[in-house]
């Protein structure tokens, strides 16, 4: 499983993240550019004692992220309030790639027409959004559970 970060624009959100990921076992996926540094070093900086024990891929492009995404076939789940299919209707695998916007923005349209599925989570009417690192942590909590995972040897 994987968390994918399109071009996330605050750290500690990503660092949230990024911890989240090696905690559940999951490698995660960022589509640059960022709105900071992304580097091993600026996230030492930050405290990320985790990161030896996570894998993180860095992509310079959302085309060479889907580049290598398509070469694994590999499914790509966008959270998005715009989604179809709440969360927790959805089949999530082990092999899905779970990916968030923009804290700002969120994602353009170029990529919600690549996903492979659209998945929301219900909220109250008039309220706009969730953080983005709340998002991530409770997809990957229903999507872990659905795959059986983390276990204790993960």
């Amino acid at each position: 499983m994987r968390l994918v970060l399109y071009q996330p624009d605050i750290p500690q959100n990503t660092g949230t993240m990024v911890r989240l990921a090696a905690c559940l076992g999951v490698a995660v996926d960022i589509v640059e550019p960022a709105g900071f540094d992304v580097s091993d070093r600026n996230f030492r900086r930050a405290g990320m004692d985790y990161l030896d024990r996570v894998e993180i891929v860095r992509h310079r492009s959302w085309s060479t992220f889907e580049e290598w995404r398509r070469a694994r076939s590999i499914r790509l789940v966008l959270a998005t309030t715009a989604g179809e299919t709440r969360y927790t209707d959805f089949a999530f695998t082990g092999e899905d790639a779970i990916l968030v916007g923009r804290e700002s923005a969120g994602v353009p349209e170029s990529v919600h027409a690549a996903a492979d599925a659209r998945v929301v989570i219900p909220m109250r009417p008039g309220f706009r959004s969730l953080n983005v690192a709340v998002s991530a942590a409770i997809l990957l909590g229903e999507a872990c559970r659905q795959a059986g995972w983390p276990t204790p040897e993960t």
